[in-house]
């Protein structure tokens, strides 16, 4: 005989909850879940990222690129799911939003500093290529 395996798909949770209830949340709702820090920001600021959640609603359903300069903003759970192309000083660099991510700011994902790439020394930056300069 051969025994069936159930592969159960683990709904996603954050903190205990699932992430459909916290979507159906108000932003000061669901900054009840968040640590201390981010609980406060959002709370101070709530007004700025339910603003930041129309604009972005208004951009999915025109089928537009949401783009912002606002990395100091909180990711609450209704930004789950969406690509936000965040300003990292120089262009916009997307961000796609998984659960994960909930609590933590939006320019953690945005580098704003790339690896520096040095090439071959030029010509006289070294005692052996100004010998041979001559």
């Amino acid at each position: 005989m051969v025994e069936e395996v159930r592969v159960r798909s683990k709904e996603k949770k954050y903190r205990g909850q699932s992430l459909d209830f916290l979507k159906g949340l108000d932003v000061r709702e669901s900054a009840k879940y968040l640590t201390a820090r981010s609980r406060r920001s959002v709370l101070r600021n709530f007004d700025v990222i339910e603003k930041f959640i129309k604009l972005c609603e208004k951009k999915i359903e025109r089928k537009k690129k949401i783009r912002t300069h606002l990395r100091d903003i909180v990711i609450v759970p209704k930004f789950v799911g969406m690509t936000i192309g965040v300003h990292n000083g120089k262009s916009f660099q997307d961000v796609d939003i998984t659960l994960e991510m909930i609590g933590h700011r939006l320019g953690e994902f945005a580098l704003t500093r790339s690896k520096v790439t040095h090439s071959s020394a030029g010509v006289g930056a070294t005692k052996g290529s100004r010998a041979k300069k001559k």
